[in-house]
């Protein structure tokens, strides 16, 4: 699937928080930095590549580069990654990771290796709380909804995927307005889940999909895909 790796970060000289332009909340107490790891680690773990991060705070007038790891560690860009260690299977089937850094990297581990029993369920869990703690449109849960969402493709979980990429689209583009790449990529990762479907599961998430794309992206960029969504319906396309 699509992913975003690089990223502009700004903290102003009294402690305003945004990246890529987008205003970020953070909680009284916290330095902003921290904001920034927390949400780019979930990118970084959900894509399973470091995130490269361009920061200029003004508060230490310092510009810098720096990559965020998927295991939530950060370090200067070109650094060479280490292979991961193998992970040791746990033996006590209550004992969970207490961070929500190690149950992100956990969850990702699973998934790569096809363990979906194990990294949905956790992903799940980790939106879940997210979702109570930040709201249901922040930016840290929307990263995890997208990672949720990769593991619904990835097991074969079309409908899933493509009812989450719709609704991630949508809630990208009330957040950051219009053309922004993550509104894009997941209208296009939104319409490719729905290509996999059988007909009879893919016709009753076509209006959702075809309204989203109208709505999202310019109506002449999506011609394309429109066209194929309803010849495969066996509709004329407007």
């Amino acid at each position: 699937m699509n992913t975003s790796t690089r990223y502009q970060v700004y903290i102003s000289r009294d402690g305003q928080l945004r990246i890529d332009s987008e205003p970020q909340v953070v909680p009284d107490g916290v330095d902003p930095s921290q904001v920034v790891i927390q949400i780019l680690h979930i990118e970084a773990a959900g894509g399973g590549l470091p995130v490269l991060v361009q920061v200029q705070d003004d508060r230490t007038n310092s510009r810098f580069d720096m990559q965020v790891m998927p295991d939530g560690t950060t370090q200067a860009p070109g650094t060479p990654v280490a292979a991961a260690a193998p992970q040791p299977v746990a033996t006590e089937p209550q004992q969970q990771p207490s961070s929500l850094f190690d149950r992100l990297a956990a969850a990702q581990a699973a998934g790569r290796a096809h363990d979906f029993d194990t990294a949905i369920p956790a992903a799940d869990a980790i939106l879940q709380q997210l979702t109570a703690e930040q709201g249901d449109t922040a930016a840290a849960t929307l990263e995890a909804a997208q990672f949720r969402a990769d593991l619904a493709y990835l097991s074969g979980e079309y409908a899933f995927a493509t009812a989450s990429w719709t609704w991630l689209a949508l809630a990208w583009y009330d957040r950051l307005g219009p053309g922004k790449r993550r509104t894009q990529v997941a209208a296009q990762n939104a319409a490719q889940a729905w290509m996999q479907l059988p007909l009879h599961e893919a016709g009753p998430l076509a209006p959702d999909l075809v309204n989203m794309l109208l709505e999202v992206v310019a109506p002449e960029h999506t011609a394309t895909i429109r066209a194929q969504i309803a010849e495969r319906l066996g509709q004329p396309s407007n």
